[in-house]
This record gives structure tokens, C-alpha cells and sequence, in this order.
């Protein structure tokens, strides 16, 4: 057994870095309401609108294009849902353009939200992916018409960490006049991001995935874009997201921004070489293999690979047994026993994507922690190959 727990599941979530723990801790006690005038209130606003530039200013927008929410889950609803707002005030800002064109391979929360606003009557498309993952952008210029208001297309699948080509895929958008969201929770604080260059109109992260808390994300909304608040009440967030701001999580999500900057490029570096460790070392100690994704457009910590005859949760539950941390795929559907949507989109059948695991790398990681992984999953592989009837089957015919 390793030392420690080794923990390759950052796609789901990240440790808080300690320094964002400390600029927490260090707040605590400004527990004033940030929309009273009195001075608790005044600096519990001042802490929320320092981490508000800091976010801003990362992506490359305007302080005031920036709203703190409480999930990536709900930025994408609350982008989503302007477009399926029946109110007439809504309707005529878009000028009655309410259909929506997604991808296969989006994020539960867009795709159950999408079926929604489907069974409400508006128009969703869905667009295929070739075999690593890269949206068809013939099929994209195909579906847009004077009917579509919004395409929303993520930036970096959190299964396979394919990275999409969102600058060329923003100017076909806006070339046919559509509004364009992209779901960016998985590239903001892992690769360069700038919402000016990349010309989208509404752009979402999440701090847990950057080593933050756990309940704040934010949206970025372009300065003059029609938009319909999600939750409605009270004047927070200039009239945009109403209830009482998370003063601590949004601190937090500002110190985890402040710390990218500082620690993103290094990392970067870091976990492409132990990646690329990992890849060479399952290639060459366990046979018939295959590794899901576009081999460079990817995340530099994401690795994605499906063995035959072995089923993924067993792989998890075996590997946890050695204190190793993997995923089946998307932690917001881990309570299904349905393969994977995203794999099934790259064309796998349903046997090779239950046989897939998600390795997700991070800050933390270390050399001797992939040598180790290396140690024991070809082990693991071999004892549950050797259980499966099904690989016994096709061996004997």
C-alpha cells in the first residue's frame, strides 16, 4: 500500500489550497449582510466585488459582466433558461429567437436542462462528435438558422478533456446571428482563457474544480446581452442572481482565481510530463487498451482509457481498495449504471465504455504516485480480466 491516499479524480472536484483555506479563515468573522449600508455590510460588499475583479480580470472581461452563483450547474441553467423564458418581456428582447443548438457530449446539467425546455416546446438540436471527441462543425453551420438564439458548447469535456475549438466555433455562431455559451468549468484555471479573444457571449467556471470551496461559481454575461435571472427576489447582483451573496465561498473562488495565476502555467507543465508517464506506462504493461479523446487537443491532466473485459466499477472499487482515487466519468452521474453519454458519442459501444476509467491529475500529484498507480492497475486489470465471462467467451471461440 502507498503511503497516502493517491487521489486522480480532479475533474470531480479539487482539495482547497491552503492558501484560499487561510483567505477564508481570515474573513470569518465579516459576517455583515453585503447588501446593508452599515460598515459590517460595506465590507463584506468590499471582499465580494476585490474577488469579483480578481475573476474578471483572469478571463479578460469587465467587472460588471461578472455574476457569482452558486454552481457551474446553475450558471448553465440560468443561460439556458433565458432562452426558454415564455415571458413576453424575454421573448421580444431576443426577438422571438428561443431554439437552442447543444452537443452529445455536454455536461448533465445542459443536456437535462435542454430536454426541459424540449418538453416545454422549444426546438433542441443536438450535434455529433467524430470519434476524439471534436464537435462536427459542418453539422453546426447546417443546424443554425434565423430560428436559433442560442448554441452552447463546452470548452473541455470533463470525461475525456477534449478541447474544443471555441473561437472558430464563435464566429459561425454570430455569423448566422446567434448568442453563444460556452461551459468552461473544466478549462478556467487549467489553460488560458479570454472571453474577448474568444468573442463568447456567456462563459461559466466553478471554483471547486481550482482548488476553491464548494458552492460558488460564477457566469459571465457580455455587457449588453439579453438576460433573464434564473432566481428571482432581491436586488443582489445588480438585479441578476437574487439571495443573500456567499461572502466566504466567493472570497474563496477570488483566491483560488489569484492562485491560478500564479501556479497555472507550472502546472500545466507538470501534469502533461506525468500524463504523458502514465499513458507510456499503461501502453507498454497492459495489453489491448485504448485511450478515448483527440491525443493533444486535450486537458493536461485528464486521461481517459477503456480496457476490454474489464468493467470500469469494478476497476474503481479494486483500485480504492489500494487507496487510489479514479472515476467511471462524470461525478454528477456516478449514481448511474448507464455507459457513459460522452463515450457512446465518440462511437464506442456500450462494452467499451463501461470498461473505461477517467484518471484526472492535480496540483498534488507526484511521480512516485503515477509509478505506483502503474504498480498496481496492471495487476488489476489482469485479476478482473480473468474473472470476466465475458472476455473468457471470446478467447474460447
Amino acid at each position: 500500500m502507498f503511503k497516502q491516499q493517491v487521489y486522480l479524480d480532479h475533474n470531480a472536484t479539487t482539495p482547497i489550497h491552503i492558501e484560499v483555506k487561510k483567505a477564508m479563515i481570515s474573513v470569518m468573522d465579516i459576517f455583515g449582510n453585503p447588501s446593508s449600508l452599515h460598515s459590517l455590510g460595506r465590507q463584506a460588499k468590499e471582499l465580494i466585488e476585490d474577488a469579483r475583479e480578481r475573476v474578471a480580470s483572469f478571463i479578460g472581461a469587465d467587472s460588471q459582466e461578472i455574476i457569482f452563483v452558486g454552481s457551474g450547474s446553475e450558471a448553465n441553467n440560468t443561460v439556458l433558461s433565458t432562452f426558454g423564458c415564455l415571458s413576453q418581456e424575454c421573448a421580444s428582447r431576443r426577438k422571438m429567437r428561443s431554439n437552442i443548438v447543444t452537443t452529445h457530449i455536454e455536461h448533465p446539467c445542459i443536456l437535462e436542462t435542454s430536454k426541459c425546455l424540449s418538453d416545454r416546446g422549444l426546438e433542441v438540436v443536438h450535434l455529433s462528435v467524430d470519434l476524439e471527441g471534436k464537435v462536427n462543425l459542418k453539422q453546426l453551420k447546417e443546424r443554425l438558422n434565423d430560428k436559433v438564439g442560442l448554441v452552447s458548447i463546452m470548452m473541455a469535456n470533463n470525461e475525456i478533456g477534449v478541447i474544443q475549438d471555441i473561437k472558430t466555433i464563435a464566429e459561425i455562431v454570430h455569423e448566422k446571428g446567434a448568442l453563444f455559451h460556452s461551459d468552461a468549468v473544466q478549462t478556467v484555471g487549467k489553460i488560458p482563457v479570454n472571453v474577448k479573444d474568444l468573442n463568447v457571449d456567456f462563459l461559466t467556471l466553478s471554483a471547486h474544480k481550482i482548488y476553491g470551496p464548494k458552492g460558488v461559481g460564477a457566469l459571465y454575461v457580455r455587457k449588453g446581452i439579453p438576460f433573464c435571472s434564473l432566481i428571482r427576489g432581491g436586488h443582489q447582483e445588480k438585479g441578476r442572481r437574487a439571495g443573500t451573496e456567499n461572502t466566504l465561498g466567493v472570497v474563496g473562488l477570488g483566491k483560488a482565481i489569484e492562485m491560478r495565476d500564479l501556479e497555472m502555467e507550472e502546472e500545466k507543465k507538470k501534469l502533461l510530463a506525468l500524463k504523458s508517464a502514465l499513458r507510456k506506462g499503461i501502453e507498454n504493461n497492459i495489453p489491448d487498451v485504448k485511450f478515448n479523446g483527440h491525443p493533444t487537443d486535450c486537458l493536461p491532466g485528464t486521461l481517459n482509457v477503456s480496457f476490454p473485459g474489464a468493467e470500469g466499477e469494478a476497476i474503481l472499487l479494486y483500485l480504492d481498495l489500494e487507496d487510489i482515487a479514479v472515476s467511471t466519468g462524470s461525478a454528477c452521474a456516478s449514481g448511474s449504471l448507464e455507459p457513459s453519454h460522452v463515450l457512446l458519442a465518440c462511437g464506442l459501444n456500450a462494452e467499451q465504455a463501461h470498461g473505461s476509467i477517467r484518471i484526472s491529475l492535480g496540483k498534488q500529484n507526484t511521480i512516485e504516485e503515477v509509478n505506483y498507480v502503474l504498480e498496481v492497475l496492471p495487476r488489476v486489470i489482469k485479476k478482473i480480466r480473468a474473472m470476466s465471462t465475458v472476455r473468457r467467451t471470446r478467447s474460447q471461440k
